[in-house]
């Protein structure tokens, strides 16, 4: 029997065709319009699903510029920003939710977001999303993943940074207070990531700790590493999406593009079905082949009562005669009628 989960009537599951998100995030660059178009072209990749998030500055954190609240890292995107400001940039108005999400849904995607506090899972909840995400670096929050799994509704978190005793106490939070399907997703929190760094055999042993379906966050570049998760069991993948990084953003620099997102869709349903199930012998498809194996065949004229030599007998293709494992026993005997050049060697030509 096929197991998973359904969010919004799509089946998930490793039975199932990978289940593909585009992340808006910041890159709607602070124009409805914009974030409009985004989900038409989301849309047109085939994407499954769109993914936003929802917060404002103020409740991400304090509008501050030192100390902590300052991103010093020379190495970060961001850096010289205030997080207030980061997020000001970035955030979406929270009156874009609504059209945002109708437009998903008229296109036939499923649209969600990564809540960051309570005030976000209730105005998500009044606009009836049919999942939700965590975000790697609120999976400590457990009074947030308490209330969000209280709604009952599938629940995706990313894992990036998060031991096995802390991801153990976020999934027990979850379960605990309702959550009955899960979706963690390998995530590393470094932006854009490496393959390096990627660590994509924790997908398998993530599944089998928990118990749940399992996925890929992924901040590296192209569609290779994503693709490579599939065969691992990933059933979800999320990517950060843009129209064109040159058009710069928050997240732009490790965002997708349309027509990457595109062979992204096409090439993680290759290697699902790719994956097929253990099988030997021939398949339907390739019977049709083994008439070009090698077999074994006479190669020079014969008269009636000559001897087989590796100089007359040979294994060549097609393969219509016998195997050429029988050529070493051959090899001496003698035959029983003249025999043409070309011809198929069978047991009945023997004296």
């Amino acid at each position: 029997m096929k197991s998973g989960y359904k969010i919004a009537g799509k089946l998930i599951g490793r039975d199932y065709t990978p289940f593909i998100i585009a992340e808006m995030s910041g890159n709607h660059n602070q124009s409805l319009d914009r974030a409009l178009e985004l989900v038409e072209a989301i849309a047109k990749t085939g994407a499954h699903a769109l993914k936003l998030q929802t917060y404002t500055p103020e409740t991400m954190t304090i509008d501050l510029d030192e100390a902590e609240f300052h991103i010093s890292d020379p190495n970060s995107l961001w850096a010289g920003k205030s997080l207030y400001k980061l997020y000001r940039e970035a955030y979406t108005p929270w009156d874009w939710h609504k059209p945002i999400f109708n437009r998903a849904r008229e296109l036939g995607i499923v649209p969600f977001s990564t809540p960051f506090d309570r005030t976000a899972v209730d105005l998500l909840e009044s606009l009836d999303v049919p999942c939700y995400k965590i975000a790697s670096f609120e999976n400590t929050d457990l009074p947030l993943i308490r209330y969000v799994a209280s709604t009952g509704k599938p629940l995706i978190i990313s894992t990036g940074m998060a031991t096995v005793t802390e991801l153990d106490e976020t999934v027990r939070a979850a379960r605990e207070a309702g959550c009955k399907d899960l979706i963690l997703l390998k995530c590393t929190s470094s932006y854009p990531s490496s393959a390096e760094n990627t660590n994509l055999s924790t997908i398998p042993h993530l599944r089998e700790l928990f118990g749940c379906e399992v996925g890929l966050s992924d901040h590296t570049m192209g569609v290779g590493v994503s693709v490579a998760s599939v065969a691992l069991g990933a059933s979800v993948i999320e990517k950060h999406f843009t129209l064109k990084r040159s058009d710069g953003g928050v997240d732009s620099l490790f965002s997708m593009e349309p027509d990457e997102m595109a062979q992204l869709v096409v090439e993680s349903k290759r290697a699902w079905q790719a994956l097929g199930k253990v099988s030997y012998g021939p398949l339907t498809t390739e019977k049709g082949s083994l008439q070009f194996r090698r077999s074994l065949y006479v190669v020079r004229e014969l008269k009636k009562g000559d001897e087989l030599t590796y100089e007359n007998l040979r294994a060549i293709r097609p393969g219509l005669g016998l195997p050429p494992k029988y050529l070493e026993i051959l090899v001496g005997k003698h035959v029983c009628r003249d025999i043409r050049r070309g011809t198929p060697f069978s047991w009945e030509l023997l004296d």
